[in-house]
């Protein structure tokens, strides 16, 4: 009869019910984390797979399918810029510093096709909040190397979206809105571009160093275990305590 008072259980609705709250928390947060970490493990081995490729040259007759299967290769493409289509990506720091991207359309090389190309970082005018610097462009053909991406990254939307113009200074923008405004052939993906500046261009003021698709997959599996460890101590202590509170009531 002692041994059988002494791990008596006793049952109690709320606290089960916060019990059960919390292990189904976090075990659904817990595999959240879980999958991004496969998804971010997943697209670290697509980085490295396509980086290792031959760049891929984009001309008259290129068709892009599927714009996710050439996303992050290396692309070379031979044309000129439209200048008088330049768009400013807003919000975009670099090294503690605000500034904007420049982003334009290229035309490809004996075609009415283009390409959107996000030239580089400019810093921003302390004294004007709509101030851009000018930066040249050179008027003939060139070739430039880049990265594929399917679009800019996104930051947070202040406000209403200015209406898309030549100069315009906006937050967000890919490709299909690009092409809409436009009214040009664009094609659905945009290069961010790399490589030495053409001969005889000179210091064009751009900062072409785009930062890597985050792939910090150790954090994603740090947080799934984090939640797996929430629901396991509430299950844990909604035992002992149930256990306890049978044992004092036997007393």
């Amino acid at each position: 009869m002692r041994l059988r008072s002494r791990f008596r259980f006793h049952f109690s609705i709320i606290p089960f019910v916060v019990t059960l709250a919390l292990v189904v928390l976090g075990i659904a947060l817990g595999n959240w984390q879980a999958r991004r970490a496969a998804e971010k493990t997943a697209l670290q081995a697509r980085l490295a797979e396509r980086g290792a490729m031959a760049p891929l040259r984009l001309g008259p007759a290129t068709a892009i399918a599927d714009p996710g299967a050439v996303e992050y290769r290396r692309v070379v493409v031979t044309g000129r810029f439209v200048p008088g289509w330049p768009v400013y990506l807003d919000n975009r720091p670099f090294e503690g510093r605000s500034g904007f991207v420049l982003l334009m359309p290229f035309t490809i090389a004996a075609s009415n096709r283009h390409v959107l190309v996000a030239r580089g970082w400019l810093p921003r005018d302390p004294g004007a909040h709509d101030r851009v610097p000018r930066v040249p462009t050179l008027a003939g053909e060139q070739t430039i190397e880049g990265i594929a991406v399917l679009r800019p990254a996104r930051v947070m939307q202040l406000g209403t979206p200015a209406p898309l113009a030549p100069g315009a200074i906006v937050q967000n923008l890919d490709p299909a809105g690009f092409a809409r405004a436009s009214g040009l052939d664009v094609l659905p993906l945009l290069v961010e571009q790399t490589g030495a500046r053409p001969e005889g261009m000179g210091d064009d003021g751009l900062v072409r160093q785009w930062p890597a698709p985050a792939v910090d997959v150790d954090r994603h599996r740090g947080y799934a275990f984090q939640w797996y460890a929430l629901a396991a101590m509430a299950f844990v202590f909604f035992v002992i305590t149930g256990f306890r509170r049978g044992s004092r009531q036997d007393r």
